[in-house]
């Protein structure tokens, strides 16, 4: 038989592909998910067990939650990465790494084919075959998803003919969670005017009281939680399960698809917005002014390149090389108070603090230069202006 690794999550569309693919095209096919962070132990047997019922000879669960953090989001944070300056590119991120370990077993089995469920409406079906054609050029992909324009009801109609009839019923919201975030998806969110309700988000307001907190970088890595010390991938977990109690972290983006058309999608993002922002005030504070300018232009460059599918890109690996270096002495702790629906930054401690210097104060008494000197910078600071001003005024 013809061997095929499927994309396979236990919903709708690729439950479809694993029926379809096995029964009517006679392929071997072998279930594989990716877990970045989004699937519970319970919840990977339910989809083990429903992917051999539905006809796959195997399945296979990767975790590769701490390979996500070290490939992928580690730089998110290093850059301080936010779409839009709103998002925290949640789901877009683990897809790259969710297709690069698919491919990869794909190549340990042998298999000549590799399919998925994305339609052709999306970012996904880019994502996942540029990454399959780039480093596997000699598998065919399937998508009887796409190809066929598939309506959910057709997908439905088709596992109901054959014995499959698990409750398709279409949720209100669709819910991807992952190590950096959730995204939430609904009716509202392909409006341009309306909200999602605050039903919509996977966590509730359980906290009305604020709370302090304190997170510890060490060359841009979060290595602590109020002292706590653990590793980045534990911390981020940590910091999630105490912040989404108060509700913090929803919005929704706008912005635009790989394929060119506008999109809406909601998120909450309790821990990456947190993290983001306390790392961004760690660094106004031990980089440079051009440091920071630098990393802003190369990070937000690199957040489209990674939302856009091209983590393979040669210059991804050059940008990586460029933010761990900026992170030297990105050390030291951030202070802030949580509130419902809401953060607040209050300051940080760090032996790298360029306020620290002996040299004077903002606003205050200067202790590195005389009158005469600052007298002196500025004159020669307005030159190119006075230069101008001279010249075009005589026109």
């Amino acid at each position: 038989m013809k061997k095929l690794v499927l994309a396979y999550s236990g919903g709708l569309d690729t439950s479809y592909c694993a029926k379809y693919l096995s029964q009517e095209e006679d392929f071997e096919v072998h279930a594989v998910s990716v877990n970045t962070g989004g699937f519970s132990k319970e919840e990977i047997q339910s989809i083990h067990q429903k992917a051999l019922a539905l006809g796959a000879t195997t399945y296979t669960s990767i975790d590769a939650v701490s390979t996500f953090y070290e490939k992928v989001v580690k730089y998110l944070i290093f850059g301080n990465v936010l779409k839009n300056n709103t998002y925290p590119l949640s789901v877009s991120a683990e897809r790259i790494v969710q297709a690069i370990e698919i491919v990869n077993h794909a190549k340990k089995l042998g298999a000549k084919y590799i399919a998925h469920g994305s339609t052709g409406a999306g970012n996904d079906q880019v994502r996942f075959d540029m990454i399959f054609q780039i480093m596997a050029p000699e598998i065919e992909i399937i998508t009887p998803i796409r190809d066929n324009k598939l309506a959910r009801e057709e997908e439905i109609e088709y596992l109901q003919k054959n014995g499959v009839d698990y409750p398709w019923e279409k949720a209100k919201y669709s819910i991807n969670r992952g190590l950096w975030g959730t995204s939430v998806g609904g009716d509202e969110t392909l409006t341009s005017h309306l909200p999602l309700p605050d039903t919509a988000y996977p966590s509730q307001l359980e906290k009305e009281f604020s709370k302090e907190l304190k997170l510890s970088f060490k060359q841009g890595e979060l290595v602590a939680v109020d002292g706590e010390e653990g590793n980045p991938v534990q911390n981020i977990e940590k910091l999630e399960t105490i912040a989404s109690k108060y509700a913090i972290g929803r919005d929704i983006h706008v912005g635009d698809t790989i394929i060119g058309i506008k999109g809406r999608v909601g998120f909450e993002a309790a821990a990456p917005l947190i993290i983001i922002k306390a790392h961004h005030l760690l660094e106004k504070h031990t980089l440079s002014k051009w440091q920071q300018y630098q990393k802003e232009q190369l990070g937000n460059f690199y957040g489209m390149l990674l939302h856009e599918g091209n983590y393979l890109d040669e210059v991804m690996r050059n940008i990586e090389a460029f933010l761990t270096d900026t992170q030297k002495n990105v050390t030291g702790d951030v202070f802030l108070s949580l509130h419902p629906y809401r953060f607040e930054l209050n300051g940080v401690s760090s032996p790298h603090d360029l306020m620290n210097a002996s040299f004077g104060s903002y606003g205050e008494m200067n202790k590195g230069w005389t009158a005469d000197d600052a007298k002196g910078f500025i004159k020669i600071l307005s030159n190119p202006g006075k230069i101008a001003n001279h010249v075009n005024q005589n026109l």
